[in-house]
């Protein structure tokens, strides 16, 4: 009983510490561990295993063919007249001519084994692995989605992160200011309205920085969901650097055409196999009622042994009809590869009139924080003069953190730009 509890206890132990374990939040994290994860936890990988065992099972049964194959027949049958041997052999005196009976019995082995089959097996033993390739390649192009919607809520949370951290280069400039102010004011030479106003802006900084950590705790929720790891406000996600762009396509939906085409090729020699002659030796014990010789019309054993050779050229009829639907299907697939790269090339247009649009405004976005810093400045050492008011000093203040933040925005727009325009040609890695 001691031993059970302890083994138990143990047990308890162990799951206890994989449940702690899986609970800690991950610390660092970048996007290509995302993409990872997230492929290994979507339900749909689960397909893969499923494929492979049921074509397993399928293969091992074609490679079955080629082992002998047994059939077990039996049969008992009454008949209304047999061979009458006096009929045809004049009668002899002193001898009798066996008669047959009636009722018949008869079980019987029939054992055959493939000598020559023109391929047929091996056919569609091919076939069975390009279906397989096929549908694998199928749940690669539905895969691939994911990251998309990883890119979507990872570029999400290194925004607000960003735009946090520039939230507190205005809260701390703010708070700067406000404690001149305040020692001003104690010297009397500044105005409680002016506080007021600081400590009203400051307000509204803190508002700003509570609605971007609810986003980013959002974002962050969704991201554990996807990718089956805790991940909070203490996990560093890695910025991701920027990506080489190249228009050539590398989608698995170009691999998915090429497989279609091939299982059309595989269906092609199976017709051709359909019609060629196969070969088999074949043995057949039987035991029953009457034997192989006739004469004796008593109960035993008997055997037949040789060569079969089958030739269907029924299917020679459909032949022609059925190339021809193999043909239009590949066709089909052809036009589907070249719609598919119609739209993907229009699509990476956009996405480079959007990557270069981004580019623009960035440069954009460092001229005017330029001259918003040069006049925030102004502005500042005009307040310490007594020249224009807070609130104006604010505002310019506002102005250039504005600037700034638009410029946040615009440099992980292209960022996430620049990943979909790789997502969209399949050059993520």
């Amino acid at each position: 009983m001691i031993k059970k509890a302890k083994i138990r206890l143990f047990f308890l132990c162990f799951f206890s510490l994989q449940a702690a374990l899986h609970a800690q939040p991950v610390s660092n994290l970048s996007i290509e561990e995302c993409y990872t994860l997230a492929r290994e936890n979507f339900p749909l990988i689960k397909k893969y295993d499923l494929i492979r065992k049921s074509s397993g099972f399928s293969l091992q049964n074609a490679s079955k063919l080629y082992l002998p194959q047994l059939a077990v027949s039996g049969q008992a049958s009454y008949q209304s007249q047999t061979i009458n041997f006096s009929e045809v052999i004049p009668a002899i005196p002193g001898i009798n001519f066996p008669s047959l009976s009636k009722d018949q019995y008869k079980i019987q082995a029939d054992i055959s084994q493939i000598i020559y089959d023109a391929g047929d097996i091996n056919n569609q033993k091919a076939a069975i692995r390009a279906n397989q390739a096929v549908q694998e390649q199928n749940i690669e192009v539905n895969l691939r989605e994911i990251n998309d919607r990883v890119n979507q809520i990872y570029f999400a949370v290194i925004l607000m992160d960003e735009q946090l951290k520039q939230n507190e280069i205005r809260k701390s400039e703010l708070q700067s200011q406000l404690n001149k102010t305040e020692a001003a004011l104690a010297n009397g030479t500044s105005f409680r309205s002016n506080v007021d106003q600081l400590k009203a802006e400051l307000i509204n900084v803190d508002m700003n920085s509570i609605e971007f950590r609810s986003n980013k705790a959002a974002y962050l929720e969704m991201l554990s969901i996807i990718i089956d790891k805790k991940v909070d406000t203490e996990t560093k996600l890695q910025m991701p650097g920027e990506k080489i762009i190249s228009n050539e396509i590398n989608r698995p939906e170009i691999k998915f055409y090429d497989l279609q085409k091939h299982l059309y090729d595989v269906e092609e020699r199976k017709l051709q196999s359909a019609f060629t002659p196969k070969v088999s030796a074949f043995f057949q014990g039987a035991y029953g009622r009457p034997t192989l010789n006739i004469i004796k019309n008593e109960f035993g054993p008997w055997f037949v042994t040789g060569l079969r050779l089958n030739w269907n050229l029924g299917s020679l009829y459909s032949l022609k009809n059925n190339r021809q639907n193999l043909h239009i299907s590949r066709q089909s697939v052809d036009v589907d590869k070249e719609i598919f790269l119609y739209n993907t090339n229009l699509t990476l247009s956009q996405q480079n009139g959007d990557i270069q649009k981004y580019r623009n405004l960035i440069e954009q976005d460092k001229a005017v924080i330029q001259l918003r810093e040069s006049v925030k400045k102004s502005s500042l050492a005009q307040l310490e003069n007594g020249v224009v008011t807070v609130h104006e000093y604010i505002s310019q203040l506002n102005s250039e953190n504005t600037s700034r933040q638009s410029m946040i925005l615009h440099t992980i727009q292209l960022l996430q730009a620049e990943y979909k325009h790789n997502h969209i040609s399949g050059n993520e890695n």
